[in-house]
Formats: structure tokens, sequence, C-alpha cells
């Protein structure tokens, strides 16, 4: 039986609201954007690499790394239409029978998770999961306006690791069929596995403490290899 053709697509935007040039922000020996390409081609079943963009500079990047430019219409890159708009839109331009989404702004989702992410995916499909997912368990006491909303005051209280587990959505795999993802207009079904990683993986950069913390694990980690 011939392997599924998995499409990876890097989403990158020439302007981020929060962190001024942030794909494209230093990182290991190269850059966000190259340090994911670079860690994308290290994954065999990974069949084909795009990176989608409105920037050029970034689509210049993807070429010299020897992936697929793809230029992304600026209604797709402004935000005047919507997320479901933009998955449709990279459904109907490739080919692969699965697309992994693969943020630049998760960095330490290195080359081994995706090769355990993909195995689990293959695995859980046939179990009767639609999709894949990173996440990284989350149990900590939280309130709104109205006080606690996952533990009890008093007698009824419990220690944090006896919490019920919450699980954050990391951005740092997103894995699924293209056909569904393209009827689902989004970009996991109502029935993913949950592949849970670590502290360090499931860091998505959003500001400038997302970067630093990302940095310092980087370097750690690198250290102690």
């Amino acid at each position: 039986m011939p392997s599924p053709i998995i499409t990876a697509i890097i989403p990158v935007k020439k302007e981020s609201g929060r962190l001024r040039n942030k794909n494209i922000l230093p990182f290991a020996d190269s850059n966000l954007l190259i340090h994911k390409i670079r860690q994308l081609k290290e994954v065999k079943a990974v069949s084909e690499i795009i990176v989608s963009s409105d920037s050029d500079a970034m689509l210049e990047m993807a070429r010299n790394e020897g992936v697929v430019a793809m230029k992304r219409p600026i209604e797709f890159a402004n935000e005047s239409r919507s997320f479901s708009d933009f998955l449709e839109y990279i459904c109907e331009n490739t080919t692969g029978d699965h697309i992994l989404w693969a943020c630049v702004t998760s960095p330490l989702v290195d080359s081994n998770v995706y090769r355990e992410g993909i195995e689990m995916y293959l695995q859980k499909r046939e179990e009767g999961y639609d999709s894949l997912i990173t996440v990284h368990r989350f149990q900590h006491f939280l309130l709104d306006g109205n006080g606690p909303l996952n533990f009890h005051r008093g007698k009824g209280h419990k220690n944090s690791q006896d919490l019920p587990p919450l699980f954050l959505f990391t951005n740092g795999i997103i894995l699924a069929p293209r056909k569904n993802m393209y009827e689902w207009k989004y970009h996991f079904g109502i029935n993913p596995f949950y592949l849970e990683v670590t502290k360090d993986a499931a860091i998505d950069i959003d500001d400038i403490y997302d970067y630093e913390c990302a940095l310092t694990f980087y370097n750690m980690n690198s250290r102690n290899k």
C-alpha cells in the first residue's frame, strides 16, 4: 500500500500585530521561518513543504531552501476574508492526501515531534480519530469574574495536580485529511487525537516574552545534547 501524501503548510504573513517581523525573527542559526523549513525537511513522511505568504522576501527564503513558495492573495493576509475561507483556498490549491499545518511560532516542535505526530496520526486514524493536534496538559486554578471555575473553596479544595486536566491547544501540529479540512472549513475535526507535548514544545510565540522563552529553551536544550 503506497504511503499517504502529506503536504506540510507553513503559513507566514508579512505583518504581525503583536510582534514586529515575528515570523522571521532570529532563531538557532537562521530565523523562525527557515528553522521550521529545515525541521520539516528532516521528516521523510512529509512529501511536500509549502510556504504560504504575502511576503516576497519570505517566499524567496522558501525558494532558497528548496521548498514550494505559494503567494498568498492579499485578502487572506489582511484578514478581510475569514480563516475558513483561507483554509478552503489552501485545500483547493494543494493536492496531498493530508495537510500538516506547521507554524513557525512553534520552533521547539522539532523533527522528532513531527515524526511521532505523523506516526500517531496514521495509527489513530485506524481507531476512528479524524485528526491530530498537539496539546499541553494544563492543571492550574482558573477563575472568571464570578470566582473559581475548576476548583472549590474551603474543604473541597484540591492540590493542582489533582484537578481535572484541561488541555492547551498549542498550534504545534495540526494534521487532517485535506478533503475533510475542506468540508469542515477548519483544520481539525470533532474527534481529534490529542498528542501531548512538553512545555517547551508547547510554546507558541505571540509576543516578546514567548520569543525569549523559546530562545532560552532552545539554547538550554542545545547545551544538554
